[in-house]
């Protein structure tokens, strides 16, 4: 074990990844950006130079850990060996202030909503910005997942729904705007999108991928296209023999996009919300093809689409157009965090949602399958990602296996393992690689940073007190691949230890979660297949529940379930609740299995069925919809409250909460009778019936 001296001073703001980006060579953080959503290389030099053309045989492995041990000390502020960052990257952060009437102007700032802002930077520009004495902690934003539905080779119906009277009159959410967040394109001139006239129902899409056209008032990224641009599109379309999406493309255009399914079953002409307006923001989560290093793909540009979609409400309502209320959907998630209601983004939407006539509706995640049902089933790798206990007593310790994919693959993304637990807790934190020694116990408000092992790999851990968002205590693992000029080394593969040891018990509870990505393959290197690829609890560890999406965990937003309605049983991939702090979440199931919906970029083949919470999620939105039309004075956590209370429970099952089904099955005609009834309230005559 390796002592830690004391020291004076003051705390850091910058939490653990910030501080290992700070410390880290140009080459290591270009790395880094391909799997890291907040991380954006500036500097073509430093891409140019990283030359992916030799195996892991050529490692120079004369670097011992003893070497690297002088690393490990207090949580401090300082700028660190960073020689080689310098402007080279840029970073999105997320910042809180000490409260919501604390002044805050920095040359980084990117957005504010109360206490929470969103930075852009370099390191030596956040650095800068920390300094102001509002500024509590800086934080890197999370990692935006691309979404992983299952295409279905036979197709169910879309879901009908029969409607009352009384409550046919939001059927159509024509005042409404529904918005979709998501990614691979909208294709707007779908016929699934098209109104009696042949027009299209978008009325904007924010490519924030793009720089075509101007940006959204207020931000300095991405392309609008405004209602001008798209009818003129829809105008052109006919006269060139030409899609509409070829004259005004976008920069994602896929076939079988995501985002175009997504809108089909939240707002297309087959949805209960067929006359709603609808814009789009496209995230820029590049495809296959494109360099992940240059495009930011995180948190931040989720409060930003929804900043841009009320915004534009308000400025469709100044130009003459009527405007109800705004339905907002989010089939995209991301692992990392406390999965309570504390995150910068989570509190950002609630208070965002405090507004009646909004809604959020987001999916819970697939991430649910925790063992494989074929011998060719890796799902059981995505679903692995929680796990729970209690360290009985001071002295003793508890043992978590994490399992890093080997048998001729090789690792080349950052695994990352969060552990929080109570704050009158204080824990200590230890790593044994796969058949090596274990590394020195971090003790709490310590930190390990970038001690590279004899095969490559480097190892950071971080044991951080109080979390200025929740005040619980966090523990942070990084296992970071080499990547230098003319080295990759992936991340060693095998069983990875942690041991979690309880210097001083009072309480002795903690939840972990692993950052899941999806698997990518990046090619062939000397005979060795190089991927992205997800780590994973061993069987022992995990605990399956609470493997809902970090999105999905804010208070006032909907959190769907998938529910395959052909078996009436939840889908084995949704994602399971509580909340780490208890909270129900998913709130609702909704048929998200072999959903039958508009096919973009792909005219011989315009309609697919596709499975998961993405599919799920977009039908509860249509039906929020609705409901903000019959009733627009409802708030979020109103329609929360209705769609609760008017689920279906699953057969076998009772009006009990449960962690894979929410409160039970969505009945979109209650919701809409329920949000018609609280239009009105009545008083009881006492005299009455005398």
């Amino acid at each position: 074990m390796v002592s830690c001296k004391a020291s004076a001073t003051a705390p850091s703001k910058l939490d653990g990844r910030l501080r290992a980006i700070n410390r880290a060579s140009a080459e290591v953080n270009a790395h880094r950006a391909e799997f890291c959503g907040g991380v954006r290389v500036t500097s073509q030099s430093v891409l140019n130079s990283l030359d992916l053309a030799t195996s892991r045989e050529s490692l120079d492995s004369d670097v011992s850990i003893k070497s690297d041990l002088k690393q490990i000390g207090r949580l401090k502020k300082g700028r660190g060996a960073r020689d080689a960052v310098k402007d080279e990257i840029e970073l999105d952060v997320f910042g809180y202030l000490k409260d919501e009437k604390s002044p805050f102007s920095h040359r980084s700032l990117t957005g504010r909503r109360g206490r929470i802002i969103t930075l852009r930077g370099t390191p030596e520009q956040l650095d800068d910005a920390a300094a102001d004495p509002n500024l509590l902690l800086l934080q890197l934003a999370n990692t935006i997942k691309p979404p992983s539905p299952r295409n279905e080779a036979v197709a169910s119906s879309r879901t009908t729904v029969e409607i009352s009277e009384e409550a046919a009159v939001g059927i159509r959410a024509e005042h409404i705007l529904v918005g979709i967040l998501d990614v691979a394109g909208f294709d707007f001139g779908h016929e699934d999108f098209l109104d009696d006239k042949g027009n299209t129902r978008f009325v904007a899409i924010w490519d924030q991928g793009d720089d075509t056209f101007k940006p959204p008032a207020g931000r300095d990224y991405g392309s609008v296209l405004t209602d001008e641009h798209l009818k003129f599109a829809m105008q052109r379309s006919g006269h060139a023999g030409l899609p509409a999406t070829e004259i005004m493309p976008q920069s994602q255009m896929e076939r079988g996009s995501h985002a175009t399914h997504v809108a089909s079953i939240a707002a297309g002409n087959s949805s209960i919300a067929n006359r709603a307006m609808i814009a789009g923001v496209l995230i820029s989560l590049p495809r296959k093809d494109l360099d992940p290093r240059l495009s930011f793909y995180d948190t931040t540009r989720i409060v930003h689409a929804v900043e841009f979609l009320f915004d534009l409400a308000e400025n469709l309502r100044a130009k003459g157009t009527r405007v109800d209320g705004v339905a907002i959907n989010v089939s995209l998630g991301t692992n990392g965090g406390p999965h309570d209601d504390s995150s910068p983004m989570s509190r950002w939407i609630d208070y965002a949602l405090t507004e009646p006539g909004r809604c959020v509706c987001v999916a819970a995640g697939n991430a649910g399958q925790e063992a494989p049902r074929n011998e060719r089933d890796i799902g059981h790798m995505l679903g692995r990602i929680h796990t729970s206990g209690q360290i009985a007593s001071t002295g003793l310790a508890n043992h978590l296996e994490w399992i890093v994919v080997g048998d001729g693959i090789e690792d080349t993304s950052e695994n990352e393992l969060e552990i929080w637990y109570q704050p009158q807790d204080r824990i200590s934190a230890q790593v044994k690689p796969p058949g090596g020694d274990w590394l020195p116990a971090i003790e709490p408000g310590t930190f390990m940073q970038n001690i590279k092992l004899e095969d490559g790999t480097f190892v950071s851990i971080y044991n951080e007190l109080y979390d200025p968002s929740n005040g619980l205590n966090r523990i942070s693992f990084y296992l970071t691949p080499l990547m230098v000029r003319d080295r990759i080394v992936g991340v060693t593969p095998g069983l990875w230890t942690v041991k979690l040891i309880g210097t001083e018990i009072r309480n002795g509870t903690y939840d972990g979660w692993i950052e899941r990505d999806d698997p990518v393959h990046r090619g062939n290197l000397a005979g060795t297949s190089i991927w992205r690829f997800p780590s994973f609890f061993a069987e022992g560890t995990n605990v399956n529940d609470s493997s809902i999406s970090t999105l999905a965990c804010g208070d006032r937003v909907i959190a769907v379930a998938n529910l395959d309605e052909a078996g009436q049983a939840i889908n084995v991939t949704s994602s399971q609740g509580p909340t780490r702090d208890g909270r129900y979440k998913p709130d609702i199931a909704a048929a998200g299995t072999a959903i039958w919906a508009a096919n973009g970029f792909d005219p011989d083949a315009p309609w697919v069925a596709k499975t998961g919470t993405s599919m799920a999620a977009p039908f509860v939105t249509s039906v929020a919809a609705c409901m903000i039309s019959i009733n627009p004075n409802l708030t979020a956590s109103q329609i929360l409250g209705i769609v609760r209370r008017t689920a279906n429970p699953l057969p076998d099952c009772d009006y009990s909460w449960r962690n894979d089904a929410g409160f039970g099955a969505i009945s979109a005609a209650d919701c809409l009778r329920e949000a018609a009834a609280a239009r009105y309230v009545f008083e009881i005559d006492p005299e009455a019936g005398k």
